[in-house]
């Protein structure tokens, strides 16, 4: 009897997690691994997501929207289903045939279908970050058993199999890396001229635009931090911060007995993934591998208000109910117009502060009060963008 394929939702199929998932997934294919990829989704790269169906005979297909579905339509066979909006994610992320969903829709969009295939009894492999920053406590209620979600973020996928096996009481600590980003090495005062394209040039991982720059910021440090919290019930005090230029060790754990456990891996996302396409079993062959002779690590304590970002968003992470949402928001905000040339690089925490304080926290019942967090947090962070160009 032939084993029963896996069958994968793929949402966010055309960025970089996406394209390197169905990398992952060919290669798992010609080992003989049987996968099947049911479903995927886009945002407006309609040319690539149909090139992806017909590779894939997928069968259910999102994108962006109306306009986007009357393009794809003539690309993809006539009996492709074609969603579109968050409805159409949702819809896919719940789908009766779907086994797995890799949810890697970038931003606050993929909190629902984070939430819909949960409800739908899915296997979550979560590489979406803001479903467990803004939605964190609306994802805990969701998550129906501690296996349900996956993390393919690679610090949380290395915390994910440290504790595998270990009994909770027995953790003392856990610990995430940093590489410390592009400006390291900087003083404060040089942050000032920093250029967006210097912002962009991460030391280690090829990433999008705003996570490279939130990584500069260590916003995305912060947000990971919060992540961990929600992904593992740890309390706040025992997640740790180490910045650790070489990105080979992604997370630490501590246990009660004083030993130290460490997970190491090239800085290869396919690692991460692959691990979630394949769980609970470690299938060779391995995407890449570490080379131990040139092996050289350094492990550092993040220093104390050297990254004003970070500690802006930890702070809100602390808070929690709409405060997470509300610094999400307005980091967005604030990047696109650091990028544009619109606000220098201290800014970005500056704005988030701002935006922050000037915010009334309230509980997350459902994701009507993420939303509207979010909508008022772009807005004022936009006034404040607004304000420092009319100054200057």
């Amino acid at each position: 009897m032939s084993p029963v394929p896996l069958r994968v939702a793929i949402l966010g199929a055309t960025g970089s997690i996406g394209t390197q998932a169905l990398d992952v997934i060919r290669a798992l294919r010609r080992e003989g691994r049987p996968l099947e990829v049911v479903a995927v989704a886009a945002g407006r790269s309609v040319e690539a997501l149909a090139s992806t169906v017909r590779e894939f005979a997928v069968r259910r297909v999102g994108i962006a929207g109306p306009a986007e579905a009357d393009r794809l339509r003539p690309l993809v066979p006539p009996e492709t289903e074609i969603v579109h909006g968050p409805d159409g994610l949702a819809h896919l992320a719940s789908l009766p045939e779907v086994d797995l969903v890799l949810n890697a829709v970038v931003g606050a969009r993929g909190l629902g279908p984070t939430l819909a295939a949960l409800a739908a009894g899915k296997i979550l492999a979560l590489a979406n970050k803001e479903s467990l920053v803004i939605g964190g406590e609306l994802v805990r209620r969701a998550r129906p058993r501690r296996d349900a979600i996956i993390p393919v973020d690679s610090e949380h996928a290395a915390l994910f199999q440290l504790l595998r096996g270990i009994d909770p009481h027995e953790v003392d600590r856990v610990w995430i890396t940093a590489s410390g980003g592009p400006f390291r090495d900087r003083s404060p005062a040089e942050l000032a001229s920093v250029t967006p394209l210097q912002a962009l040039a991460h030391p280690v991982w090829p990433m999008g635009k705003r996570i490279s720059v939130d990584s500069a910021t260590l916003a995305n440090k912060a947000f990971e931090v919060i992540e961990a919290h929600h992904l593992f019930a740890l309390p706040w005090e025992r997640i740790g911060v180490l910045v650790h230029p070489q990105a080979r060790v992604h997370a630490l754990v501590e246990v009660v007995d004083g030993t130290v456990l460490a997970q190491l891996a090239p800085p290869d996302m396919r690692i991460p993934i692959r691990a979630a396409l394949t769980h609970p079993e470690r299938c060779p062959p391995p995407p890449a591998r570490l080379s131990f002779a040139e092996l050289d690590l350094s492990l550092a304590a993040l220093p104390a208000g050297r990254y004003p970002t970070f500690d802006t968003v930890l702070a809100a992470g602390r808070m929690g109910g709409t405060a997470p949402a509300v610094a999400n928001a307005a980091d967005e905000v604030f990047v696109e117009a650091f990028l544009r040339g619109e606000i220098p690089f201290p800014a970005i925490g500056e704005g988030i502060a701002i935006v922050l304080d000037d915010h009334r926290v309230s509980p997350v019942q459902d994701v009507a009060d993420v939303i509207a967090a979010d909508n008022w947090a772009r807005e004022r962070a936009r006034a404040v963008v607004a304000q420092r160009r009319c100054s200057v």
